[in-house]
């Protein structure tokens, strides 16, 4: 047994002899068998359907085939993936067909879109009302259907009782920036769990607060985040910047701890990620593992007004994209922020073995007189440089 679980007495612990002959541990929780609990797995590429299909039998993801399976998607408005606002129907569809291949039958689709928002609306719009009816899944709008009061220790409000009702829930949030929190990810997703008058009562009590503590109620069983394609900087979407990939973890605090870091922020710019640490929902400490390489090259399309206004100084020759997003939502920050850059940036994979004054961004520009390392380098990262 490896000493990194041997501090956790109430789960139960396999360990079985990898390829390489090295011990690996599992964590089999609720009879499902995932690797490590303090780990991300991010897998890059820009079909979510193949990406997520790819990460769940890698981790050898099994479930008993007889659990109520519930599945949460961002649908806070009726918008496509491509806005940057809504979790892409390739992700639902990936996940869907591993499970089923599991042998999983009750999978239900559960949301309630945002304040004033049809949620039946959101479903056709984003693609994942044709996911439902492909894979014959129920898809529930939960406006309107019953809640029951939680009186937790921590959380004292309605939650819907089709959510208390599953056995397994399966948190799919997209990688985006916030107008009010900086960023929502995991932990806020499950704000689509609670009729529209606990949302109103959220934002009254500021949110960062009740969020936490939903979550000490409401626990995400696995955490499957969107980072196709997240907005810059609105939760309802506009100006989306291409990022090429999918986190896998089961802790969402380290999840969100990390997205913060993918955005340009730290996590005490996120005061609900140290709440739900505080109250014992998870750890913000943890290991990242990428479980493939195939980077995708950056798009045309990323470069609408706003991110053609943020890289005027940018100078990029077959860029991945998961590289590129994290600058632009880097230079985000930093104008946010007031700091304006002046000297070339430049990023790419062009920029291998040149040399030459300026700002190099990740590996590929590593021969610049100033650069910052990574492969790819975050957000957080790439402001910190720059700052300096």
């Amino acid at each position: 047994m490896c000493a990194d679980y041997a501090r956790d007495k109430k789960t139960t612990k396999k360990a079985v002899a990898g390829r390489s002959g090295r011990c690996v541990c599992y964590i089999i929780e609720k009879g499902v068998m995932v690797l490590r609990r303090d780990a991300i797995y991010v897998v890059y590429g820009e079909d979510p359907q193949a990406m997520v299909f790819f990460a769940l039998r890698k981790l050898h993801l099994a479930i008993d085939p007889s659990w109520r399976v519930g599945i949460k998607p961002n649908l806070v408005v009726a918008k496509p993936a491509t806005s940057g606002a809504t979790t892409s129907p390739g992700l639902v569809a990936g996940l869907v067909q591993y499970l089923q291949e599991q042998g999983v039958r009750d999978i239900t689709i559960m949301e309630s879109s945002g304040l004033g928002q049809d949620t039946k609306k959101a479903f056709r719009v984003s693609g994942i009302e044709e996911v439902a009816r492909k894979y014959r899944l129920r898809l529930v709008d939960l406006k309107g259907t019953p809640a029951q009061k939680m009186n937790g220790p921590h959380y004292h409000g309605q939650v819907f009782q089709e959510a208390l009702s599953i056995d397994y829930l399966i948190n799919l949030p997209v990688v985006k920036a916030h107008c009010q929190t900086n960023i929502t990810c995991a932990l806020k997703n499950l704000k689509g769990l609670i009729p529209d008058s606990e949302k109103r009562r959220f934002h009254s009590q500021g949110l960062h607060r009740p969020i936490a503590g939903l979550n000490t109620v409401l626990k995400s069983d696995l955490v499957i985040a969107d980072g196709i394609m997240g907005d810059l900087t609105f939760e309802e979407g506009g100006t989306p910047v291409r990022m090429d990939r999918i986190l896998l973890a089961q802790d969402p605090v380290l999840l969100d701890a990390y997205v913060a870091e993918l955005l340009g922020y730290q996590t005490e710019e996120i005061p609900y990620i140290r709440l739900a640490e505080e109250l014992g929902v998870g750890s913000t400490q943890g290991d990242v593992l990428e479980l493939n390489r195939d980077l995708g090259v950056a798009k045309e399309f990323q470069r609408d007004r706003k991110v053609a206004r943020l890289t005027e100084k940018v100078e990029a020759h077959a860029a991945c994209s998961v590289c590129y997003g994290a600058l632009v939502h880097a230079l985000e920050r930093l104008r946010a922020s007031g700091v304006k850059i002046s000297a070339p940036i430049h990023i790419g994979q062009e920029f291998q073995g040149q040399t030459g004054a300026g700002i190099g961004i990740g590996r590929c520009a590593d021969g610049f007189s100033r650069h910052v390392g990574g492969c790819p380098p975050s957000a957080r990262a790439i402001v910190e440089f720059l700052q300096r």
